[in-house]
C-alpha cells in the first residue's frame, strides 16, 4: 500500500467547490472531500484582495496527485488556482485501508 496525501485547493462558490468534489469522488480519485468557508486575503496582480472562498481538502492515494490535479485544473475557474500536495507521513492503519478500498479502481478498465 502507498501512502496518503491531501490536495489543497479554494474556489469561489460552494456549487464550483461540490461540482470539483464529486468529480473527483465519481472518478475515485479521492475517498473524501472535505469542503470549508473561508476568508482569504492575497495579492493578486499588484493589488491586495479580499474574497469569501471555499477551501477543499481531497483525501487521496499518491499516486493519483498528478491526475487529481490535472483534473482540478481543468475545472478550476481560477486563472491560477492553489494546488497544494500534503503528504502524510503517518495515519490510522484502517483509516488507510478505508481510503484505499474506496479509491480503488480495476487496472483492467483504466
Amino acid at each position: 500500500m502507498s501512502g496518503l496525501t491531501i490536495l489543497v485547493t479554494t474556489i469561489d462558490t460552494a456549487a464550483a467547490a461540490k461540482t470539483l468534489a464529486r468529480a473527483a469522488l465519481e472518478a475515485r480519485l479521492a475517498a473524501c472531500v472535505q469542503i470549508f468557508p473561508i476568508f482569504s486575503h492575497f495579492r493578486w496582480k499588484g493589488e491586495l484582495c479580499e474574497s469569501e472562498e471555499f477551501q477543499l481538502q481531497f483525501k487521496l492515494r499518491r499516486e493519483d496527485y498528478e491526475t487529481l490535479a490535472a483534473l482540478v485544473r481543468r475545472l478550476h475557474s481560477y486563472e491560477i488556482p492553489e494546488i497544494l500536495r500534503l503528504d502524510v507521513t503517518q495515519a490510522d492503519p484502517g483509516y488507510s485501508e478505508w481510503l484505499f478500498d474506496a479509491t480503488w479502481r480495476d487496472p483492467e478498465l483504466a
